[in-house]
């Protein structure tokens, strides 16, 4: 019986819907990224920790990690200013060393780790959201020459997912961020309990039908409520 047989979540498609699932219950993005990471120690052969980078402000802030051994290189990495994990966040290309006990790219960053955490191969992919670098995706192993080129093709899926769900998450914060930007205005809030009266619904669901019915009419959201309150709420008839 093979590896795969013996675990059903190492099944790619399993594990995919299951990660979708996820995304489109929309918990908060942290379990979101952690879900991430865990799934890279599943899927990926040879990688025995995983961490998610997020540049903020010009900063690689670790946003996830599968344990303390991934937040520990991630730290060192920003510590020394260099690593594979920071470098795929700048190139277009997967960023790979499989073994750290080897001369390095990034000399000072191996010593380190190899002396301060059980990791001896690191690779790192970036991620991107509108064309913008927005994140890596990392991975660790503790065994030297673990990661292959099979390992390589796997984390370029999940990164490719990673992507998806990161930009996801952005524009679900940008539309929650409007709308309480909206409902802060004193003539929309009125309109919303209006609509909720009239369609015995929720907030929610009161805020959709003044939307849609703003995107039907061309007009301003907020230019449409003054006239749901003028009308009693009649102003609009839901689709």
């Amino acid at each position: 019986m093979t590896d795969e047989q013996q675990n059903p979540l190492a099944d790619p498609a399993t594990v995919f819907a299951a990660l979708a699932q996820i995304l489109y219950e929309g918990p908060e993005p942290a379990e979101v990224y952690a879900a991430i990471c865990l799934t890279a120690t599943i899927l990926i052969p040879g990688c025995d920790h995983a961490s998610m980078m997020l540049r903020r402000r010009g900063e690689a802030v670790t946003v996830a990690a599968t344990d303390d051994v991934a937040r520990r290189v991630d730290d060192l990495e920003r510590a020394t200013r260099e690593g594979p994990c920071l470098d795929a966040l700048d190139t277009a290309d997967a960023v790979i060393e499989s073994d750290l006990n080897t001369p390095s790219l990034w000399p000072e960053l191996a010593k380190r780790v190899v002396a301060e955490t059980p990791v001896r191969g690191a690779m790192g992919f970036r991620m991107l959201v509108d064309e913008q670098k927005v994140g890596a995706l990392n991975l660790f192993s503790d065994n030297p020459g673990a990661f292959t080129e099979a390992s390589t093709r796997d984390a370029i899926v999940l990164a490719s997912f990673a992507s998806v769900a990161v930009a996801a998450i952005a524009r679900g914060e940008e539309a929650a961020t409007l709308r309480r930007g909206l409902e802060s205005n004193r003539e929309i809030g009125k309109a919303i309990g209006l609509l909720m009266a009239l369609n015995h619904c929720s907030d929610d669901e009161a805020f959709d039908i003044l939307r849609r019915t703003s995107q039907r009419m061309n007009r301003k959201i907020a230019d449409l409520a003054l006239l749901v309150i003028e009308r009693g709420g009649e102003a609009i008839v839901p689709d």
